[in-house]
């Protein structure tokens, strides 16, 4: 029996997650190649696909990065085939130079790139706003507000692509990825397989003579989506009145739940723009002629705002615009309804409501992020700052590890992007001449570290780095990577040394070590730290999530503290693994929460194992 998201049942309705409805829209469009880098809050559109990969018609792979992700999704499209690419706002950096010409060679097969921005940082290290990217590309925009929009705005937008021969940007938020909703199903389309490559260097060469042609004809296409823009269903004007709402994105939910609470519902005309670039004009032009104020709900950056100022500017318009100026309304975080009932209500002359929330009961503990029980990254930590001290440098890199931030361990001084930990921490090492080691994940380093690795041993820095292979892509999934040796789905057949990746790149001074191995890992830093130049220690130990859920390993054995001393009370203070707990009896160890790393043991006699109670 077919995965329900594959099911060709049109009419039937479940309830989805925003990220499980791009992947129906997708699988409603015919699609046929899928390609992705993990990061939240796009990664269950990938995980989804890879999941249903055995079941499915269509090629999916894990890319070891976005721009690479892009370029294959771009030759699949170009050579016919209907295409999805998957990624998180910032990656978009990472993939912004095809990104760039891809929009002046075409996409013929169709394709879509899902960008999944994150407004408010609740994971990520910026909320850029990648409608700019749209803009900066010419690449039609569009933006759902539901769960069910999220499906059929997929399907459409492939769909419109493979019509246009131009790739679109699917630019979600993290509420419309994490949303559930019900969906209802439509048909699924059976393409023909692709036709494969036509030849045509004119189209597919950008050298300088075709570019220049090419960009013309790029902005010849972006006038038909604008018409495309202007009579697009998911564009709306509702309601009367002389006071204006423009709202896009997941503000348009936001502000039809602000209207069904307040009751304010026939007090406004009401622009939605779900296809917001190119920007239908005429119609944005009508709609301010209209009303004698206009209100902008739109998430961090003023992209429409901007646009509606020009054109009232242009045509002469007399009205205000209301936006980012407005308290209610900031350029940083998510909107909510209750953002936006603060701004109906104050566009109106209404006093603001107070609103009673729910405060937290007094006293509770503070609950930071931390790394799990059992981490190897804690172990690794642990054993450098042993041996380094507190004063040696630390460039971290994007990944759990970056939790080594906080105390105790304090392993993350600075941080710029995904792999940037070895060539900012060569670029550290070599102004000031301080102890500088670089911390970097298994899948960080295939994303982007190879290079910074090859930069600093060409360059000749002096610098450790500190890479913590824990055999998974643990921050956003269990995602695999090209170093590990088992997915979710079986074995993995193609499996790339980081060893061997090392020593290629023209390190010599490699160690490859169990973090876990207190003593053999200290040994290990003494040799490394006693030399100068670029080298390598691997940190090689499956992360204790993915033991336990893909490989079946069970710990037979957990921590416990035999006796109370002051060495127990040091070991808790030193590692803070969340296995360890005050109680009135003294310090003692979880033993549900103990993942058996045996790490405690090894620095105090006075903490054994024991057999597990179940």
């Amino acid at each position: 029996m077919a995965h329900p998201l594959l099911a060709d049942k049109s009419g039937m309705k479940k309830l989805l997650l925003g990220n499980e409805a791009i992947v129906r829209g997708a699988i409603e469009a015919g699609i046929q190649v899928v390609t992705c880098y993990p990061g939240t809050p796009s990664s269950e559109v990938p995980d989804t696909f890879f999941r249903l990969s055995p079941e499915g018609d269509y090629t999916f792979e894990y890319s070891v990065n976005e721009k690479v992700a892009l370029e294959v999704g771009g030759g699949a499209a170009i050579s016919g085939a209907m295409t999805l690419t998957t990624m998180k706002h910032v990656g978009v950096n990472v993939a912004a130079d095809p990104l760039m010409t891809l929009a002046y060679v075409g996409t013929p097969g169709g394709m879509v790139l899902l960008s999944a921005d994150d407004p408010g940082c609740h994971s990520s290290q910026n909320e850029q706003d990648n409608r700019y990217y749209a803009r900066l590309a010419g690449m039609p925009c569009m933006e759902p507000a539901t769960a069910q929009e999220a499906k059929d705005m997929t399907r459409d937008a492939l769909n419109m692509s493979r019509e246009m021969s131009a790739p679109f940007l699917l630019r979600t938020t993290t509420r419309i990825n994490h949303l559930r909703g019900p969906v209802e199903f439509g048909e699924i389309a059976k393409l023909a397989p692709a036709k494969g490559f036509q030849k045509n260097p004119a189209q597919y060469v950008p050298i300088p003579a075709f570019a220049r042609t090419m960009h013309v004809d790029l902005l010849a296409k972006l006038e038909k989506l604008r018409e495309m823009a202007e009579n697009s269903a998911y564009n709306t004007i509702s309601g009367n009145g002389k006071i204006g709402i423009i709202a896009s994105g997941i503000c348009r939910a936001y502000l039809k739940d602000a209207l069904a609470d307040t009751g304010l519902g026939d007090k406004f005309k009401i622009l939605e723009l779900g296809f917001t670039y190119p920007m239908p004009t005429r119609m944005i032009t009508d709609f301010i002629s209209s009303v004698d104020k206009v209100l902008i709900l739109e998430e961090l950056e003023p992209f429409i705002e901007n646009e509606i100022r020009i054109q009232a500017q242009k045509n002469k318009i007399a009205v205000e615009v209301i936006g980012k100026e407005n308290p209610n309304l900031p350029l940083n975080g998510e909107y909510s309804t209750l953002n936006v009932t603060a701004a109906i209500r104050e566009i109106l002359g209404m006093e603001a409501v107070k609103v009673d929330c729910c405060e937290a009961e007094e006293g509770l503990p503070m609950r930071p992020p931390n790394l799990c029980a059992g981490c190897t990254h804690r172990a690794a930590y642990y054993a450098v700052k042993k041996v380094f001290g507190p004063d040696a440098i630390c460039s971290s890199d994007i990944g759990c590890y970056t939790l080594g931030i906080l105390p105790p361990l304090n392993a993350a001084d600075f941080l710029l992007c995904m792999g940037s930990s070895i060539s900012a921490g060569s670029g550290a090492s070599k102004a000031a001449g301080q102890t500088v080691i670089g911390f970097i994940g298994d899948s960080t380093f295939f994303h982007s570290g190879i290079t910074g690795l090859v930069n600093a041993v060409f360059n000749q820095h002096d610098i450790l780095l500190v890479i913590l292979d824990n055999s998974t892509t643990a921050m956003t999934g269990h995602q695999p990577n090209p170093g590990v040796e088992t997915t979710t789905l079986g074995s993995n057949p193609m499996q790339i040394s980081i060893e061997a990746i090392v020593k290629g790149c023209g390190v010599n001074e490699v160690r490859t070590v169990s973090p876990l191995n207190q003593k053999s890992t200290m040994k290990a830093l003494e040799e490394l730290k006693a030399i100068k130049g670029v080298r390598v220690l691997i940190a090689k130990d499956p992360c204790p999530l993915f033991a336990r859920r893909t490989l079946r390993k069970k710990p037979a054995r957990a921590a416990y503290v035999e006796n109370q001393t002051d060495e127990v009370l040091r070991v808790m203070e030193e590692l803070a693994c969340p296995a360890f707990e005050k109680t009135a009896n003294g310090v003692e160890i979880n033993e549900i929460l103990c993942s058996g790393c045996m790490l405690c043991l090894q620095l105090t006699k006075d903490i054994k194992a024991r057999k597990r109670s179940s």
